[in-house]
């Protein structure tokens, strides 16, 4: 474990030092930021900024606006996420329980204890653990490590994991190996998501000029 721990020590200060801080996640909101958690599965980056731009050009960017929008409408503005009707309802799933458990108010959902909070997100049709992780630590401020595809090909990669490490196994490693820090947690987690777009790709991985190679 010991060993473990100085890698992932060492794999962090390779990837900060070659790539900076990464200021993530982008939201101007907590809100926000819970609506680019659903609208991001299966799709990148790019295509939830576009999703979000028509949210808010259409003036309905707060929980009781989205709440009140028919499933098709609310479809139609995120369109370019893709899975647009699916997310739709998944939104519609979230904005159900929020309004009918914590009167509409994120910040009374979140002021729940972690464990908790995690277990109520779960609950909700659609929420999986790398979403309700993203919003806890990133919406709610939980001190909580989301891991990731990109995270198991990298931890694979390096022999930290074995093929059959699942989800939870994954986030253990990180949040046994370190403090509780969220604004590391956050960090360390962008930082694994630029490496696996960059250079730990799925296919053609760029190994000999990736910052890890030699690790």
């Amino acid at each position: 474990m010991r060993r473990q721990e100085e890698t992932l020590q060492a794999l962090y200060e390779r990837l900060l030092a070659h790539f900076g801080p990464q200021h993530w996640w982008p939201g101007e909101s907590a809100f926000e930021v819970v609506i680019g958690a659903i609208l991001t599965q299966n799709t990148n980056w790019k295509n939830v900024e576009k999703a979000l731009a028509n949210l808010k050009e259409a003036g309905l960017f707060d929980l009781s606006a989205l709440s009140g929008l028919a499933a098709p409408d609310l479809a139609e503005l995120i369109r370019p996420a893709g899975y647009y009707n699916i997310k739709a309802g998944r939104l519609h799933n979230l904005f159900t329980h929020v309004n009918g458990h914590y009167e509409g108010s994120l910040d009374m959902f979140f002021a729940l204890p972690t464990r908790e909070l995690r277990e109520e997100l779960l609950s909700i049709k659609g929420v999986g653990p790398e979403t309700a992780d993203a919003i806890l630590l990133y919406a709610a401020k939980k001190p909580i490590f989301v891991v990731d595809a990109y995270t198991y090909r990298i931890l694979l990669r390096h022999n930290l994991i074995s093929e059959d490490c699942d989800y939870h196994q994954m986030q253990a490693l990180f949040m046994d190996s370190f403090a509780e820090d969220i604004d590391f947690y956050g960090e360390y987690h962008a930082l694994l998501v630029r490496t696996g777009n960059t250079f730990c790709k799925k296919s053609n991985p760029l190994c000999e000029t990736c910052p890890l190679n030699g690790l």
